[in-house]
């Protein structure tokens, strides 16, 4: 004889996302059993997830995502000038697809530098009074090379969003995505601009296409950007001491080895120097 019976469950708390990490993961499995008279049980077993709808239309994920910083650069403890970054994005919640970014760069030192954007992912493991943390990497793009005095724009640069898990809030697992904005300076530590993520499940609604929804966010975005002006003071400030660099270095750390990727700007002069004259002028 088969008899078929149906049976719902009702969980009496919310339950965290079905995830799995580098350091671990949440699953969940259902146990189904016959008690048989004088013969081991009969199980079946099946996993399931669980999903947490992210909905990017909340008022709080529609607001933009906006920010600026600027580094001096030096060389032998003398000043080689600055490099500045100002940013934004039309809003902080997105689905798997592509971001539009809007930025300006403005190099103002002696050395060629590159523009970059990455996607990047932070899981958070808090187990036992313990915390376990994984940095990674998904996706980037990068511009073209900015010599000595030049400034360039990105109007709606876009960078693909790869399919991942959504954003995680639990008391276990944190999920986290930011937008990182960074120039890539040889001989020294990158310029690196943060702009929190959240990845959601039900997508933005407020246009109808991916050509018109790009093409609209970077003109509104573009229109009601004011950029920052960034000025170079006319006293110089003293270079910082070694203690200094060895605090901002540890900083950095967690995140700048995921940039270290392979540029060929490095192929290229550090320098934007007047090559030295010729044996021939010189003599005459």
């Amino acid at each position: 004889l088969t008899h078929a019976a149906s049976v719902i469950l009702k969980f009496t708390r919310p339950l965290a996302p079905s995830f799995q990490g580098k350091y671990g993961g949440v699953s969940y499995f259902i146990t189904a059993y016959i008690d048989q008279d004088q013969l081991p049980p009969l199980e079946a077993r099946k996993s399931f997830e669980v999903v947490e709808n992210i909905d990017v239309n909340t008022p709080s994920l529609l607001s933009p995502v906006g920010g600026s910083k600027e580094k001096r650069v030096t060389f032998f403890f003398l000043s080689d000038g600055y490099v500045c970054i100002a940013a934004k994005i039309d809003r902080k919640g997105y689905c798997p697809g592509e971001i539009a970014i809007n930025a300006q760069f403005q190099n103002n030192c002696s050395r060629i530098v590159v523009p970059k954007a990455a996607i990047l992912a932070k899981q958070t493991y808090l187990v036992n009074g313990r915390t376990k943390i994984f940095r990674e990497k998904l996706t980037s793009v990068r511009g073209n090379h900015i010599i000595t005095g030049m400034s360039v724009s990105w109007q709606g640069k876009s960078l693909r969003i790869p399919k991942v898990t959504p954003s995680i809030n639990s008391n276990m697992i944190r999920l986290e995505y930011s937008l990182l904005i960074y120039v890539h300076i040889p001989g020294t530590n990158k310029l690196v601009l943060e702009l929190p993520v959240v990845i959601g499940t039900i997508p933005y609604s407020g246009f109808n296409s991916r050509s018109s929804s790009v093409t609209s966010i970077a003109s509104n975005s573009s229109a009601s950007m004011s950029w920052p002006r960034f000025e170079f003071p006319e006293q110089m400030e003293a270079p910082p001491c070694y203690v200094d660099r060895a605090d901002n270095s540890l900083i950095d750390s967690p995140t700048s080895p995921l940039l270290n990727e392979y540029d060929r700007v490095l192929d290229s002069p550090i320098f934007m120097c007047v090559p030295p004259p010729t044996y021939t002028e010189v003599s005459e």
